[in-house]
């Protein structure tokens, strides 16, 4: 969870099934960058478990960009029930780059583990942070890892882009949801499920729920995690494309 002020990741836990909780503990301390165009995001934290019964923890976080200049995703896992490792950047593109990336929903094959756990992890970006709310262009992102968050593979782009304007309004901002969801069954593809906008009709907003067809191949790759210095340059997240998406 965030605390109040959404200045830091907590967690706690329950050791009798939810009828009583501990203490909570801290995770990290959370840099955020203000989204361009008023679109309504916060660090909120999405998290999965493993087979092992570590926890990952991913929230968007500036801290890796000179100036705080831009969020990138970061990851922290569990070493015990009251501790948490060191945050690491996932490597999605250099951190040079003008990308934003937000609202990130983090999925775990429950059937690995440790060195070997598999992961995808998909978000929202925008290709350029210094856009305003009449040119900023709203993408959505998937990456993955099949050592645990050790290295990552290349980004794939699954929608966009988006124009804001197509987005319902609230009175906190354009939204795509605060949340985001990752699901990696068993051995099998990760399947995110994620908002994506069409021109509206006149008065008539086109906004809906869509998952990949066939879901997205946890591939793994090179591109290593840091949790300190710049990553090594690489494509940015919109280099490739996934398969269709289906609206739901």
């Amino acid at each position: 969870m965030n605390n109040a002020n959404q200045s830091q990741v907590r967690s706690f836990r329950s050791v009798d099934g939810g009828a009583s909780w501990r203490a909570t503990v801290l995770v990290s301390s959370i840099s955020r960058h203000t989204v361009a165009g008023g679109l309504r995001t916060s660090p909120l934290p999405s998290a999965e478990m493993d087979a092992a019964g570590t926890a990952y923890v991913v929230w968007q976080d500036c801290r890796f960009r000179s100036g705080c200049t831009s969020n990138d995703i970061v990851m922290s896992k569990s070493t015990s029930e009251t501790t948490w490792g060191p945050v690491t950047r996932v490597p999605i593109d250099a951190t040079s780059s003008t990308v934003d990336h937000f609202i990130p929903g983090i999925g775990v094959d429950r059937s690995t583990s440790g060195a070997t756990a598999r992961i995808g992890l998909t978000y929202y970006f925008y290709p350029n942070r210094s856009c305003t709310a009449a040119t900023c262009q709203l993408d959505v992102g998937f990456i993955s890892s099949t050592n645990g968050g050790a290295s990552w593979s290349a980004a794939t782009q699954l929608a966009g882009p988006m124009t804001l304007s197509w987005l319902a309004n609230t009175s906190q901002g354009r939204m795509v949801g605060d949340y985001i969801s990752t699901s990696v069954p068993a051995g099998r593809n990760a399947w995110p499920t994620f908002a994506v906008a069409n021109p509206p009709t006149g008065s008539t907003f086109d906004e809906a729920m869509y998952v990949p067809t066939g879901g997205l191949a946890i591939a793994g790759g090179a591109r290593r995690a840091i949790s300190a210095g710049v990553v090594v340059a690489g494509p940015t997240a919109a280099a490739k494309r996934a398969p269709a998406v289906i609206r739901h």
